[in-house]
């Protein structure tokens, strides 16, 4: 196996990433957050709100529409909160702004935080959002590549940064040893140009990058049939994504701060639930809240992202599914990428993960006769247009 790394077209995406992460987005107050979490949780005796800092994963996007949504709807602020929206980027590592204060809450992937965790991160998974894994693997349709089989002897893409472990299961899983690994920028370029075999791709970004993009043999787009398509979740190496993760300490030492968990939680599944009912509108508040997608790829953002959340199998958005945990877990202990490495070398410890404070969220919205569990949720039909315009 031997590893290529595109390290000038990456520096440069990172650049401007980081760039772009800087900017955030508040809800509107009365007063400036002190820091972080500060003043615990609900409005205070004087009828303040308490100030919230959510850390997302990557920039302003649809794949976030739920917490956009609860923003935008008042959610965040009748439950007495004060929220921040702060965008990632490339050199972004949610978890670690979590664990190092400069966030109260953070999305991020439930392997990656399982790395961190073991390094010493003392955080902890309070709501599972996305149920299932959006993460495929992709090649043309006349590469000869229909399985993960068909990987050995190919160029394979990955963006890396944590995001490679469901890949790299497939491959152990599999038996594929002999791969030629290159380092995927934040498009699908390369893939287009012919440079990569098989690309990495989210069903809510990068498909619909390549489906949005004209094909030079007919003069149209890309269609589905023109592809085939590798989903972990149906070879059994997906892992557990995009999740709510909590400061342990302050969970266990601050009852405000855990009160404020509880809020936050109800407020953000309200979004969610939004989102889930309202998609064109749920993707019109995440373009006017900064995002730079056009307008057909943001729809198909945020639907492909409630394909990834309903219905909720589990009770409730946010629930941990054991066996889902379970085999996460098993995968990244067992999981190996190119080095030899794997995420973790022993079991998480018991706080890294609980359902305690998502269930009285989803018990006060049941309540309220909110539909936590979106079994008869059907997605809509997204038409995608040259570039996402």
């Amino acid at each position: 196996m031997s590893i290529t790394r595109n390290l000038t077209a990456r520096t440069r995406s990172a650049a401007a990433l980081a760039a772009a992460g800087a900017l955030t987005l508040a809800a509107c107050s009365t007063t400036e957050p002190e820091a972080p979490g500060a003043g615990g949780g609900g409005t205070g005796g004087d009828g303040e709100l308490t100030p919230v800092t959510l850390q997302l994963q990557w920039l302003t996007q649809g794949q976030f529409a739920g917490y956009y949504a609860a923003l935008d709807q008042g959610y965040y602020e009748d439950a007495g909160l004060d929220v921040e929206i702060v965008q990632g980027g490339g050199d972004v590592v949610p978890q670690d702004a979590l664990a190092g204060g400069q966030a109260d809450y953070a999305i991020a992937w439930v392997p990656k935080v399982l790395g961190s965790i073991e390094q010493g991160a003392e955080i902890t998974n309070v709501a599972q959002i996305f149920e299932r894994s959006g993460t495929l693997q992709i090649a043309f349709a006349d590469s000869g590549i229909q399985n993960v089989g068909d990987l050995e002897g190919k160029k394979v893409g990955s963006w890396g940064f944590g995001n490679e472990w469901e890949l790299f299961a497939g491959l152990n899983k599999a038996g594929v040893t002999n791969f030629e690994l290159v380092t995927q920028a934040f498009d699908m370029n390369a893939f287009l140009a012919g440079d990569i075999d098989a690309a990495q791709a989210m069903t809510y970004n990068e498909w619909a990058q390549v489906l949005e993009a004209e094909n030079p043999e007919t003069g149209e787009l890309y269609q589905p049939e023109d592809f085939n398509v590798i989903d972990w979740n149906d070879v059994g190496t997906a892992m557990l994504q995009d999740a709510i993760w909590a400061d342990a300490r302050r969970l266990a030492d601050d009852d405000a701060y855990a009160d404020t968990t509880v809020a936050f939680l109800k407020a953000s599944i309200q979004g969610w639930v939004f989102a889930r009912d309202n998609p064109e509108e749920a993707a019109t508040i995440v373009t006017e809240a900064g995002s730079t997608l056009g307008k057909s790829h943001q729809l198909w953002m945020v639907n492909e992202t409630n394909k990834l959340i309903w219905p909720s199998t589990s009770g409730g958005i946010g629930m941990i599914d054991q066996a889902a945990w379970d085999a996460t877990v098993e995968m990244a202990m067992q999981t190996s990428n190119e080095t030899g490495a794997t995420i973790i070398t022993e079991e998480p410890p018991a706080t890294a993960y609980t359902d305690e404070y998502v269930e009285q969220a989803l018990t006060e919205l049941k309540d309220e006769g909110v539909d936590v569990v979106g079994e008869g949720f059907e997605p809509i039909e997204v038409e995608l247009q040259p570039g996402g315009n």
